[in-house]
């Protein structure tokens, strides 16, 4: 795929992704979807990035001109996109978010019918005519020509979603929520509130500048520091587009999504609602994780990185939990998607239903230390397949042996080679990772700074 990667097109804002792109993608899905039989129609959002406004507004144009109208529902988060789409019966949706990137990228994430992530043979065709290789589109006129709703409404009806499905009332409850000034400055505030929690926040001042600068899941600091100033039970951030979450337990440590699958998972399996005892993970997630599922008699899978392969495989064999160690976390029975805001409900529902605090609900699971370096290089496939690089991995897999482990694989969505080690000790993953740091620096692969 020369655009599309494993995330949506995701590039810096009118560099790698232009407003031209984003009228191009409106052009082709809004003539795509047409069928002859309804109007098409789309529900778009965006995150509060500065970039959002420009494509929020190309791609509504290149739909209308095609003869999709649009619904747009402005800042919300990418799972309302996907939970509106089922519920509303959109054709389709579009998310314009960079996630947990900086404010100077941006993306386009097309998500379909049923609320997945948008098919890639669809992505392909989208990506040759951005190029020009199929014939120019016909354009809607006259009646046909689609229109643009506010559709600001569409974040109410996902709020009051997420808060109904909570069995427990929040009072008496002190929560602290990092925004990280994206998504979910709008939303996850105003369903703790009517849930009954007190609720501390920081990260909820966007500028379309600030996101992800410093805050949320990705600097997870700024709310140990709120959960221990407010000495409050629990606190959760969300990245740009909140469709993960990260916890911090009542003593300020960092609960990852590790701990989140582990508890969810031991708390469903009490509840007879873990079908076949499976939870669904990727190969990021700790060794410790797999031997804590092992005494509590849960099962495990393991896919790709990428949440959608997490989800491909929950949805062909219906399993009901699985995530990454990232915080992307899918509960199938409420949605096809991770969900940052619906994860931080379902762990205070564990939390409430068994009276225990965080902390008490991971004490049974013991994190390996684990070292992840992300080196940004000139060609990502090139370093990961180089002879010399590929000979290291080896020699390292076979240093740890069944003490530890070696990941080493390049990001789908920036041009990163991440090295990952788990070892008994964090020297050791240091020691390792930088063995094939330095072949990576040795054989000319890093770029320049």
């Amino acid at each position: 795929m020369k655009y599309f990667g494993t995330d949506g097109f995701r590039g810096e804002a009118n560099v790698t992704l232009t407003a031209e792109h984003a009228f191009r993608i409106g052009r082709f899905l809004g003539n795509y979807f047409q069928d002859g039989r309804h109007r098409v129609r789309v529900v778009v959002g965006k995150d509060t990035r500065l970039s959002g406004y420009m494509y929020e507004t190309a791609l509504a144009a290149g739909l209308t001109a095609s003869g999709a109208d649009v619904y747009e529902i402005h800042v919300t988060t990418t799972p309302s996109i996907s939970y509106l789409i089922r519920k509303e019966d959109f054709d389709f949706g579009i998310m314009i978010t960079a996630s947990h990137n900086p404010y100077t990228d941006n993306g386009i994430k097309v998500i379909n019918e049923k609320g997945h992530k948008l098919e890639e043979e669809i992505e392909e065709k989208i990506e040759a005519y951005i190029d020009g290789e199929i014939p120019e589109l016909p354009y809607a006129t006259g009646e046909n020509l689609g229109r643009c709703y506010d559709y600001t409404e569409g974040k109410e009806i996902y709020k009051e979603y997420l808060a109904g499905l909570v069995k427990h009332s929040f009072e008496g409850k002190k929560i602290a929520l990092d925004m990280s000034n994206g998504s979910a400055s709008r939303i996850a505030g105003k369903i703790f509130e009517k849930l009954g929690a007190e609720v501390h926040t920081t990260g909820d001042t966007p500028d379309g500048m600030n996101i992800n600068r410093h805050c949320g899941s990705t600097h997870i600091g700024n709310l140990q520091e709120l959960v221990k100033d407010t000495g409050a039970d629990a606190g959760f951030a969300y990245d740009g587009d909140a469709d993960r979450c990260i916890a911090v337990n009542e003593k300020g440590e960092v609960v990852t999504g590790d701990h989140i699958m582990y508890l969810c998972g031991v708390y469903l399996k009490e509840q007879g609602l873990l079908k076949d005892d499976m939870v669904v993970t990727t190969v990021m997630s700790n060794m410790g994780l797999y031997k804590a599922f092992d005494r509590a008699g849960i099962r495990y899978e393991q896919t790709a990185v990428g949440d959608k392969y997490v989800c491909a495989s929950m949805m062909e064999h219906d399993y009901v939990l699985g995530g990454e160690q990232s915080g992307h976390v899918i509960f199938k029975e409420h949605a096809v998607t991770g969900d940052g805001i619906l994860t931080s409900l379902m762990i205070m529902e564990a939390m409430l239903s068994k009276g225990k605090e965080l902390s008490e609900l991971t004490e049974d699971l013991k994190i390996y230390p684990q070292l992840l370096v992300n080196m940004r290089v000139k060609d990502k496939t090139a370093a990961r397949e180089d002879e010399d690089v590929v000979q290291a991995a080896k020699e390292v897999e076979a240093a740890l042996g069944d003490e530890g482990r070696l990941l080493l694989r390049e990001s789908g969505t920036e041009p990163l080679i991440r090295v990952m080690v788990e070892a008994k000790t964090d020297a050791l993953c240091k020691e390792n990772v930088d063995r094939i740091l330095d072949v990576l620096r040795a054989k000319g692969h890093e770029a320049a700074k």
